[in-house]
């Protein structure tokens, strides 16, 4: 039942974040890019805001919930008499949102920091740079999030 639960928290985390990268990236951007700068920045920021507090609370679920779910199996593999070997796409899975979880980092606390400079200073063009890198590693990520989904149900 734990288990369970760890890997419903997992997946329901995992929703959030692609899912949330999805809407920011084909849908709120675009519609965004209509206003005029200062409210673009100013929207934007305050949008990312939200999300990466509700992102840095996914990754500690994922992150969590992932180790103890591949610990718990292990441990009752090794209990049961046999060696454990992660799966190719558990590693997979796992080497990839690690990745994942790097480059939000950098987004959140380097590209977003510039960003909140950015709308502090009223700096539009430099917030306009910010937004663009952190629209490039949103992308990146994005794409690391479907081939990890992909792989996981394929594999």
């Amino acid at each position: 039942m734990l288990y369970n639960a760890l890997q419903l928290a997992h997946v329901l985390s995992i929703i959030v974040w692609i899912g949330g990268m999805v809407f920011a990236h084909f849908f709120l951007r675009p519609a965004a890019q209509q206003l005029e700068p200062p409210l673009r920045v100013r929207l934007m920021h305050d949008v990312l805001q939200r999300f990466f507090a509700a992102v840095s609370v996914a990754v500690v679920v994922v992150l969590g919930s992932g180790l103890w779910m591949v610990g718990r199996v292990a441990k009752q593999t090794v209990q049961a008499g046999g060696s454990f070997a992660m799966p190719l796409d558990w590693t997979i899975m796992a080497a990839l949102g690690l990745v994942m979880m790097a480059l939000f980092g950098h987004i959140r606390f380097a590209l977003f920091k510039r960003l909140q400079r950015a709308v502090a200073a009223s700096d539009w063009s430099a917030g306009a740079k910010a937004l663009a890198s952190i629209r490039t590693l949103v992308s990146v990520n994005l794409g690391l999030g479907v081939a990890i989904v992909a792989i996981t149900l394929l594999v």
